[in-house]
């Protein structure tokens, strides 16, 4: 039975006069806008992304507001590698960055990104992750694992869609998913000594998250297909001569390198953007490129046998046990 409310008084034996739906009585309560509603948890969502930019666990991130340069360092536990928390964090730290500065895009110039790892910038995936989903034949892991990477190089790759220019720092070395990471970056400096290279051949795999479109398209199909085939690495002085790092800069001297760049590029700023930017119209890089190409790196994984596995592996021991040295040198 529908609630009633009355307009005449009840008398016995007489029929009531009239009645009235309660609601058209009751006070009036505003409907919720669905799209204001959701337009709050938008900014609620952008206002605890900007908050985290600079509370992140593996990612050191300094502000420098005379300059507009955002200086972010990886610290990752463990070996300087790709390990899945550390991903989220970049993953984080991306998502903060728009939602900090695309509402002032005059305020964010420069994005620099480095490693405190002393002489490494990455050494690349997390093989520990790699060789344990191999055994399970866990292709969605591995595929998992390869498309996080691939987004967080696409984004880099645009610069985040801000109108900013960015630069990767490699003080040491940047090898597999290191490199392919250090060339998503505009501008690209290397401290002499570092080393460059796809060691993926060495335990029968191949280098799927970047490096076959980036690669081919700065240096030809040859060039690339050489590098990957090979494992071979390279010095800086050569990738400067391939076209893959911009600047060679001695030993220590790499911070000041990108300061003085982004001194001597102030008054041109839009104009380096606006090249970088056409680069891409030029040679575009897209998502389902990236997408694909892991999906044949994971199934190629499925395909490798115990004895390879050992020799990544091997490779992981040898990580492991540059890690202490690297932690007494600092």
């Amino acid at each position: 039975m529908s609630m009633y409310a009355y307009s005449n008084a009840y008398s016995p034996g007489r029929a009531i006069a009239q009645a009235k739906p309660f609601a058209a009585i009751a006070p009036a309560v505003p409907a919720i806008d669905p799209k204001l509603a959701d337009q709050k948890l938008i900014d609620l969502k952008k206002s605890a992304d900007a908050l985290r930019l600079f509370a992140l666990e593996q990612l050191e991130v300094t502000w420098e507001e005379q300059i507009g340069a955002l200086w972010t360092f990886m610290r990752p536990r463990g070996r300087p590698s790709y390990n899945l928390e550390l991903l989220d964090d970049i993953h984080a730290l991306q998502r903060g960055i728009v939602a900090k500065f695309a509402d002032r895009p005059n305020e964010l110039r420069y994005l620099i990104a480095g490693s405190r790892t002393r002489g490494v910038f990455s050494l690349g995936g997390d093989l520990d992750l790699f060789a344990a989903s191999i055994r399970k034949q866990d292709r969605p892991a591995l595929v998992t694992y390869g498309k996080s990477c691939v987004r967080v190089l696409h984004r880099f790759l645009n610069a985040l869609d801000l109108p900013i220019i960015t630069i990767g720092l490699a003080q040491g070395d940047a090898l597999g998913g290191g490199f392919e990471s250090l060339l998503s970056f505009n501008v690209r400096i290397a401290e002499r000594g570092a080393k460059f290279g796809f060691p993926e051949t060495i335990f029968g795999l191949f280098p799927g998250m970047g490096a076959c479109s980036l690669v081919t398209r700065r240096t030809g199909a040859a060039f690339a297909e050489e590098m990957m085939l090979s494992g071979k690495t390279y010095t800086a002085e050569q990738m400067k001569d391939a076209g893959l790092i911009h600047m060679v800069v001695e030993p220590g001297q790499g911070i000041e390198a990108a300061r003085d760049y982004m001194k001597r590029t102030e008054r041109r700023h839009v104009g380096h953007r606006g090249i970088f930017k056409a680069g891409l119209v030029v040679n575009p890089v897209t998502l389902d490129e990236l997408d694909r190409i892991v999906q044949i790196w994971a199934d190629t994984c499925l395909q490798l046998s115990e004895r390879d596995l050992k020799v990544m592996q091997r490779l992981v021991s040898a990580q492991d046990r540059l890690q202490p040295a690297l932690q007494a040198a600092e």
